[in-house]
């Protein structure tokens, strides 16, 4: 299982993560269609899943419907996924107008 604080990097681009929230869900993360690593980790020889490349933002939360969290520490041209489920942009949270 992945615990929080862990950093992650993509195999088949320059993406890099730290998971914020951690769910049994991320065991399945991927980015670009590859499984993520350790970073410093040895890497497999995949190659990126054209499917699987809308790039990731720097500095960008991405959630998963469990609850799981992951923020973009370098950006890549891989999409975050578990298994083959795209994550989704975490959306801020509206301040309430001040009138």
């Amino acid at each position: 299982m992945i615990n929080s604080g862990a950093r992650l990097e993509s195999q088949v681009c320059e993406t890099q993560v730290i998971v914020i929230r951690a769910t049994d869900a991320l065991d399945g993360l991927r980015c670009g269609g590859a499984p993520m690593v350790p970073i410093g980790a040895e890497k497999t020889t995949a190659d990126l899943d054209p499917h699987f490349a809308d790039g990731t933002a720097l500095g960008k939360r991405y959630v998963h419907e469990t609850g799981a969290e992951i923020l973009v520490t370098r950006p890549g041209s891989g999409t975050l996924t578990v298994h083959d489920i795209p994550l989704e942009l975490k959306q801020a949270k509206a301040l309430p107008s001040s009138d």
